[in-house]
């Protein structure tokens, strides 16, 4: 599989350079841009209603589909053209590894991940396992596992990345009108 190069520049735009080759970020790992459809299906996604249904059934068909296509693609990715991959964490109370497929956000060679659990009053359960357990597990679309250690962002940085991951995904701002808790943004970043 060839591999590239990926940045992304704050305004979220990615630039590629197909010319360097790194075994950090596979090509299949960043789709095109969404087509019409698919930018129908995200602002659909983003309505309240939908998003109480997807929150409840997404990740369950996500799972299905990431499996029967060994990590290549998934429901989310079908239906809106976002990637996910497989966040691994150790959890906060149980101890036990926890696996979810989750929409990354790219940010040069870390990752942003949004805990907006679809707009909800209560944070998703990684959120709490990020907390507990900052060294994480993330599988791509290629199949292989990358070791990444989390934090919480903050002030300006923040603002940059929830700017970033609006860019990429637009519902993000639908989410935060319907909920009452600050929406927390982690920073993945690849350990030594």
């Amino acid at each position: 599989m060839p591999f590239m190069e990926v940045s992304v520049s704050d305004c979220g735009k990615i630039a590629c350079n197909r010319n360097q080759h790194s075994e950090r970020h596979p090509v299949s790992d960043f789709p095109p841009p969404a087509n019409a459809a698919q930018r129908l299906v995200m602002q659909i996604a983003a309505l309240a209603t939908t998003a109480r249904l997807s929150a409840a059934i997404m990740h369950h068909l996500d799972r299905f589909i990431m499996r029967r296509t060994h990590q290549r693609t998934s429901a989310t990715s079908i239906l809106t053209g976002l990637p996910l991959i497989w966040l691994t964490t150790v959890g906060a109370q149980s101890g036990k590894s926890r696996t979810v497929p989750l929409l990354a956000i790219n940010d040069g060679n870390a990752l942003i991940l949004i805990a907006s659990n679809w707009g909800q009053q209560q944070h998703p359960s990684w959120y709490y396992n990020l907390r507990a357990h900052p060294q994480v597990q993330v599988q791509r679309g290629s199949g292989f596992s990358i070791s990444y250690t989390t934090r919480e962002v903050a002030d300006t940085e923040y603002d940059r990345c929830w700017a970033l991951a609006v860019s990429r995904y637009p519902g993000y701002t639908a989410y935060r009108r319907r909920t009452t808790r600050h929406i927390p943004i982690f920073r993945l970043e690849q350990s030594a």
